[in-house]
Order: structure tokens, then C-alpha cells, then sequence
């Protein structure tokens, strides 16, 4: 069933006024097995996962209607669009991260594609999450750097993320995601995620090389509300549990304070 208007945006500032943590899994439609995925969505859910972001930067086996069908049948964990362009829309998710690329300067990604997609979103009532997308370099090319056409923010600059990430604020954009990319060598610096958090009120996901219970921790600790892991399941399936632990140990310390 598809979320009410609005539902998903107030479930992510409600959580972020609270402290609490939030752990998204990332579904690269290319990557999934479609015969055995029911039983990793019973998998996830009963690891307390919060949401599922269904895309990626480039897609060459559209499975997305298929992936959010399966998702509404075996859980009631909502399913996000994370879409790589305007082809990527799914009428059926519960929602979608509309993405401004303002970590870079290549037109198509600020407005161009949306342009394209809005009356798609229109018609579909489709709950939209206008999210500010900054790409943090992380060691080595990426996907979605390559995709993109654009130069990732230094990772040893957090002034220009924070003030990159204000300014997407001012624009009205509601969140502000900071990605190091699917296959990231190094994972968005805790020192990055600070500084944007000491100067945005909107809620922060943070996604990209989180490999390891400490590294989730750290993006949490420095300011994370919602962490995303999407690649490092598949090299690692015992990580799934392993970040949700972390996020559950973080919530739970709120509750004992």
C-alpha cells in the first residue's frame, strides 16, 4: 500500500527531532536475484531495516516494478525510489529522493531531469522527497561520478560540504544526502558529516564504504540520521545484521539517557 502524502518526509524529521537512527538498504535492481529475494526481504525485516532505496546510477536490467511488488508483498518497510534519471520513476514505490546534484555543476542533474520527471511525479501521487545529492570523493572513481559528469566535493574540505549543503537548504531542498559512491574505497569523513550537521536542520542520509559496524557507528555518532548500505551486503552478508545492531545500539542508549 502506498504511504499517505507526506508520510515519509514527517517519519524522517519526527525520527531526526527524536535522535533516533535509521538504516536504509540500497537494492541495485542489476544485482538482485529475483528467486531468492523474497527470502532476503524476510531477511532484512526481521534485522529492523527502515526503508529500502530501490535504484542506482545506471540500470541495464529494469527490475524496479518487480523489486517494489516483491517488497509490498513480503514487508511493510517503505520502498524509496533512488533514481539515476528520469527513466527510473516507478509509480508504485512509496516514495521517491527527488535528487538535485549540487555537489556538481552539470545542469541535467540540478534541474534538467526533473523537469522531465515532474509531471510523471504529478500524476503518479507519489510522495517526493526533494533531497540535496552531494557526491564526497572517496579514494577512487565511482559509478556515479562517472555517470554524472561531475568532480566529487574534497574529502578533506568539510567547509565547502557544509556550505554546499546550506545552500541546498536555502533552496528548499528537505534532506541532504552525502554519498561516497557504491563501491566507495573510503567512506563519507566523520569530520564531513559533523560540519554539514552543525549547519543544516534538514535530516542527513549518509551512504557510500559504510563496511563495518565501527564505520556506521562513526557516520552516526557524527551527525547521521538515516545510513545507507547497499554493496557492502553483497561482499558481506553478515554486515546487514552488523549495521543493524549498530543502529539499534545507538536508539537504544537514547532510551537509557
Amino acid at each position: 500500500m502506498k504511504a499517505a502524502k507526506h508520510q515519509i518526509a514527517d517519519l524522517l524529521s519526527e525520527r531526526k527531532a527524536e535522535k533516533r537512527k535509521s538504516f536504509a538498504v540500497l537494492l541495485d535492481p542489476d544485482k538482485i536475484n529475483l528467486s531468492t529475494f523474497p527470502k532476503f526481504l524476510e531477511y532484512a525485516a526481521g534485522h529492523g531495516v527502515d526503508f529500502f532505496f530501490v535504484g542506482g546510477s545506471l540500470i541495464t536490467n529494469y527490475a524496479i516494478d518487480q523489486l517494489i511488488s516483491a517488497i509490498h508483498e513480503y514487508t511493510d518497510i517503505p520502498a524509496i525510489l533512488f533514481p539515476g534519471s528520469s527513466l527510473h520513476i516507478e509509480p508504485t514505490a512509496d516514495a521517491i529522493l527527488l535528487l538535485s546534484l549540487i555537489s556538481g555543476r552539470n545542469p541535467e542533474l540540478l534541474i534538467g531531469q526533473h523537469v522531465i520527471a515532474a509531471p510523471l511525479l504529478k500524476r503518479s501521487g507519489i510522495e517526493v522527497l526533494p533531497t540535496g545529492y552531494m557526491l564526497i570523493e572517496s579514494g577512487k572513481l565511482t559509478t556515479v561520478s562517472y555517470i554524472s559528469n561531475t568532480t566529487p566535493l574534497p574529502r578533506d574540505k568539510p567547509g565547502i560540504a557544509a556550505c554546499t549543503a546550506l545552500a541546498g537548504e536555502y533552496l528548499g531542498l528537505k534532506n541532504i544526502f552525502l554519498d561516497a559512491g557504491s563501491g566507495a574505497q573510503f567512506p563519507v569523513p566523520a569530520e564531513t558529516i559533523a560540519a554539514v550537521r552543525a549547519t543544516v536542520d534538514t535530516p542527513i542520509i549518509v551512504g557510500g564504504g559504510i563496511d563495518s559496524y565501527e564505520k556506521a557507528d562513526n557516520a552516526l555518532n557524527a551527525g547521521a540520521d538515516v545510513i545507507v548500505v547497499g554493496n557492502g551486503i553483497e561482499a558481506n552478508p553478515e554486515l546487514l545484521p552488523e549495521v543493524a545492531a549498530c543502529v539499534r545500539a545507538f536508539n537504544e542508549k537514547l532510551q537509557s539517557v
